[in-house]
């Protein structure tokens, strides 16, 4: 005898017509990431701060070179992109319906903003066009492939399972050049944004330091900027040869090619930001052996200095739905993972760590000091 069907709790009127916009939104998200994909490579946020910030959309299809005949299409565009909170629409100070056709930059849209050089502007287009590749969205359209395969040993990402590559790898570039180009770019500017703010805030970070290795900091962006801000801190850069390879020979920062599962030049600090994330817990389990390895104890001012994502609710929804969408970037392409304070304290345990601190939380960030 077949088994009864099990019933359903019928929604009301209003939570069905609620539902169904939600239903919606949930499904066509993905329109708003290609919308943001298309004002990157279109360059409406360069034009509009080429315009000192705020434009109409005549003088932006203009700017752009856009055919007359696109000219309302750009506008739903916009329109779309306003809502969502990547532009915003009318002047500074005005609420006019003249002022109504108007766009400006907000401070999402600045940072998408290329060609600028400023102390701390690190524009974040690379790692938009990257996060909205064919390669990132092709991986996460075999999710439900990748859950239901049983594999034995390490589990490898969709990312990997779909295109025979590991991000961040030399096979990455093997793959596709381009994609390398984009999340070597991407990564740099994700992990420089925000280094002067946590500079600024987190006043006895650097203090006492006489030397720091800083590991995967690229072509020393960070590092210069600790040197500039700490000038009695001796800063070294650890990446690998084909980045260090590019990078400025300025006497500034020193720069040591290498591997930081195998070495980490010994240091009295040493610095991993938004690093670990990419990486097994396992992975980050070696990854802090050496970083542990390389730095004296806590009582001769040894530490290892750690900026990454702390999961949890505590800093509002928005904050806390932006880690989860993070997490899941790290589920579909890396091995990695975002952690919340206890996981991480299990990390650093498991390491062979005495004990941590989080000297600070900044937006989606701590800020961690960890000791031998």
């Amino acid at each position: 005898m077949a088994g009864q069907a099990p019933t359903i709790q019928v929604p009301t009127d209003a939570e069905l017509l609620q539902a169904q916009a939600d239903l919606w939104r949930h499904s066509l998200y993905y329109l708003t990431s290609m919308g943001l994909r298309c004002a990157i490579k279109l360059g409406i946020p360069t034009a509009i701060h080429n315009f000192g910030g705020v434009t109409s959309l005549p003088d932006l299809m203009a700017a752009l070179s856009l055919p007359a005949s696109k000219q309302p299409f750009l506008g739903r565009l916009m329109r779309v992109l306003v809502t969502s909170g990547v532009f915003a629409a009318g002047g500074d100070n005005s609420h006019s319906e003249a002022e109504a056709e108007l766009f400006r930059l907000n401070p999402l849209s600045r940072i998408l903003v290329d060609g600028v050089v400023a102390d701390e502007h690190h524009s974040q287009t690379s790692f938009v066009l990257a996060a909205t590749s064919p390669f990132y969205t092709e991986a996460a359209l075999g999710l439900a492939d990748w859950f239901r395969k049983d594999i034995a040993g390490p589990v490898p990402s969709p990312f990997e399972d779909v295109h025979g590559a590991s991000l961040f790898h030399e096979s990455t570039a093997l793959l596709d050049q381009e994609l390398d180009e984009l999340v070597t770019e991407g990564l740099a500017a994700h992990d420089n944004l925000g280094i002067g703010t946590i500079m600024r805030e987190c006043h006895d970070l650097f203090k006492g330091l006489e030397s720091l290795t800083d590991c995967c900091g690229g072509d020393g962006t960070t590092a210069r900027a600790i040197t500039k801000a700490h000038p009695h801190v001796k800063c070294t850069v650890l990446d690998l040869p084909k980045v260090i390879d590019k990078a400025p020979s300025d006497g500034i920062v020193n720069y040591v090619a290498g591997d930081l599962f195998h070495s980490v030049p010994k240091s009295q600090a040493v610095m991993l930001k938004l690093v670990l994330h990419h990486w097994s817990d396992e992975d980050c389990v070696k990854i802090l052996s050496q970083c542990k390895d390389a730095i004296p104890s806590h009582e001769e001012g040894g530490k290892v200095i750690i900026i990454d994502i702390v999961v949890g609710p505590s800093l509002g929804p928005v904050i806390f739905e932006a880690q989860l969408l993070m997490d899941m970037l790290m589920l579909v392409n890396t091995r990695g993972r975002q952690r919340t304070e206890n996981d991480w304290r299990e990390l650093f345990m498991e390491a062979g760590f005495s004990d941590y601190k989080i000297v600070k939380k900044l937006g989606a960030r701590g800020v961690f000091e960890v000791y031998k």
